[in-house]
């Protein structure tokens, strides 16, 4: 990156005190058991102005005659030449407790060579889960203004069939933090023990905690209020990056150790604040006791591009300057 005059940025950095947030133990954890389902099925977009499958994309030529031979028309597929048509993988969650009409969003995206499919219309498709049976089914209209062969069509599936939870008649549960960690399962543990005035909690490890419902409650009533429980959670630090937006979701106070870093014409100095700065050319840039977001403004304020500034975290950690998961979505 080039800068057309010496810029030097001292950041004066208060030090941050890591602290614990209290929060409820419903937005932490899951009920082991009820979770979403994934649901994928095969099938057709129609309706494209010339941007679907060409007659070479044999998969998407034998669907179409499939489907035509469903409505009493048979025509081989060596003969249908559209270009009007794309094939697509349809996926979709079927929520727990999901009932039998109710609606879901659903994800299609081209697996042939389509060039777009906007303006097109998905065909009846079943979707399946797993076990091989049909949960909902999907159909409706692709309103996109721009070229893309990947679209979210919202409400278009329809549950046909329930995954049913026997909750109520259950003695015991289990919860899953979304997030491993000892202390916070403890916490759990401790809050949920506490509100009861009775041993109901068990951390088994990281993530399980073990529940017993009381005698003279049911499953449903113990899982509500277990859920409405604050507990002292200790939030685990993490960065992460959409490489395909570059945006970045960093903590307040991930502090960075000493180091120096050189990336194509910049030099950035990460010092403590009794290490006097080793370079004072131009093109560099001195972080005293800087955090994660602090650096990040700083780069952000010089010009320095969303994909420089990934390549610069990423250096970081695996240099050992800071120990935490980066995660790239």
């Amino acid at each position: 990156m080039s800068v057309a005059i010496a810029i030097r940025w001292i950041l004066l950095l208060a030090l941050f005190v890591n602290f614990s947030n209290a929060t409820k133990i419903k937005d932490i954890s899951n009920v082991l058991g009820v979770r979403e389902n994934e649901l994928t099925g095969y099938g057709l977009v129609i309706g494209l102005n010339g941007t679907g499958d060409k007659s070479n994309s044999k998969f998407t030529m034998q669907a179409i005659s499939n489907m035509l031979e469903t409505m009493n028309i048979k025509v081989s597929p060596n003969d249908i030449k559209s270009k009007n048509v794309a094939a697509v993988i349809v996926s979709a969650k079927l929520p727990p407790f999901g009932r039998a009409g109710d609606k879901i969003d659903v994800f299609i995206s081209s697996i042939g060579d389509a060039k777009s499919l906007s303006g097109g219309t998905l065909v009846l498709t079943p979707l399946n889960a797993i076990d091989g049976n049909v949960y909902a089914i999907a159909q409706g209209n692709i309103s996109l203004s721009s070229n893309t062969t990947t679209a979210t069509i919202p409400q278009a599936g329809t549950i046909e069939r329930e995954l049913v939870y026997d909750i109520y008649n259950k003695p015991n549960a289990t919860l899953s933090l979304k997030n491993a960690d000892f202390k916070n399962a403890i916490n759990v543990q401790k809050a949920i023990n506490n509100h009861f005035k009775d041993n109901l909690a068990l951390a088994k490890d990281p993530r399980t905690i073990a529940l017993t419902k009381p005698k003279d409650m049911g499953m449903v009533e113990f899982l509500s209020l277990v859920g409405e429980i604050d507990i002292d959670y200790q939030k685990s630090d993490k960065i992460v990056i959409d490489e395909q937006s570059g945006t970045i979701i960093t903590g307040s106070d991930i502090r960075i150790m000493p180091i120096t870093i050189s990336h194509g014409d910049m030099t950035i100095q990460i010092i403590d604040s009794l290490t006097p700065p080793q370079n004072t050319q131009n093109n560099s840039l001195i972080a005293q006791n800087p955090t994660i977001s602090s650096l990040v403004s700083a780069l952000q304020k010089i010009g320095t591009s969303s994909q420089n500034i990934i390549a610069i975290l990423n250096a970081i950690k695996k240099s050992g300057a800071i120990n935490i998961d980066i995660d790239v979505i």
